[in-house]
């Protein structure tokens, strides 16, 4: 597929064991992204790498069956005293059931030259995704589950938290994903939905690595952030990370390389009360 980029582009996270001394969580007024990579350096860009494929999908499919003469499972005992606990909480474990739910709100933004993703946040139509996805950029559009493509405008931007929103004329055909309400849990099983690649309607699985993990935005400050390690690639970028109900618990922004690389398994996400109190904050005051 010669029409993928090589080098991917938006602000650089630093991991704060190479960059002592950096400022925590400034005002929301930082200033513009920015930054530059080095070896073992977290780097952004995951939504714009531009894709010039016109259409098509990718499809694929595992099966397994039992073989005919598979013996019958032993009758049942008690459980082995290494067994792991039953989950509490109430976290279901059908991210079956969470792809469902959040596919249905996740759009695949276009921006010029640029590619990313988002998810739909009300019945006005209003779309969270990173601002360094559309930084710059004149012509926005997104794609939605059903294909069809909308125009969008951006109503605002909060470079100092990476989130920026837009607004279609017509969100029928589009559901509005829910906020999880609270921080989600160390272990607890989620998965990243979007376009990486281009390849949109995605969705990866992986656990909740960490929380609060301080990585830096490109406005040259830490922020705490969502560790996981669901796959999340260049195209991921403002993309929902979604627990196993479907609810947003944050915003794919950020992975960590070597030397450049493709994902290694640690991937970032501003958490969902941040990414909703600056969406809040743009629209009420720009739409």
């Amino acid at each position: 597929m010669s029409g993928l980029g090589t080098t991917p582009r938006g602000p650089g996270f630093v991991s704060p064991q190479l960059e002592p001394g950096v400022p925590t969580d400034p005002p929301a007024s930082a200033g513009p992204a920015g930054g530059s990579g080095r070896g073992r350096w977290l780097v952004a860009g995951l939504a714009t790498i531009g894709v010039s494929v016109a259409g098509g999908a990718l499809a694929g499919g595992w099966a397994g069956d039992r073989a005919a003469g598979d013996p019958a499972p032993a009758a049942a005992g008690p459980p082995p005293a290494t067994a792991a606990p039953a989950p509490t909480g109430g976290v279901p474990g059908d991210l079956v059931g969470a792809a469902a739910t959040a596919l249905p709100g996740v759009v695949s933004v276009r921006a010029g030259a640029a590619g990313g993703s988002g998810f739909v946040i009300d019945a006005q139509g209003h779309v969270i995704t990173n601002n360094h996805v559309v930084a710059g950029a004149t012509n926005v559009s997104v794609v939605g589950g059903d294909g069809r493509r909308r125009p969008a405008e951006v109503v605002g931007r909060d470079p100092g938290s990476d989130i920026a929103v837009l607004r279609v004329a017509s969100a029928e055909g589009l559901r509005p994903l829910a906020f999880a309400a609270g921080s989600p849990r160390v272990g607890e099983p989620v998965l990243a939905v979007g376009s990486p690649l281009g390849l949109s309607g995605t969705v990866t699985a992986g656990i909740v690595s960490a929380l609060d993990r301080q990585v830096r935005l490109g406005a040259g400050v830490r922020r705490a952030a969502i560790q996981t390690d669901a796959s999340i690639n260049p195209g991921n970028s403002g993309g929902p990370l979604v627990n196993a109900r479907g609810e947003v618990v944050g915003v794919n922004t950020a992975i960590a390389t070597l030397e450049g690389g493709g994902n290694i398994g640690i991937g970032f996400a501003i958490p969902v009360e941040r990414a909703r109190s600056a969406a809040q904050q743009i629209i009420s005051s720009g739409g």
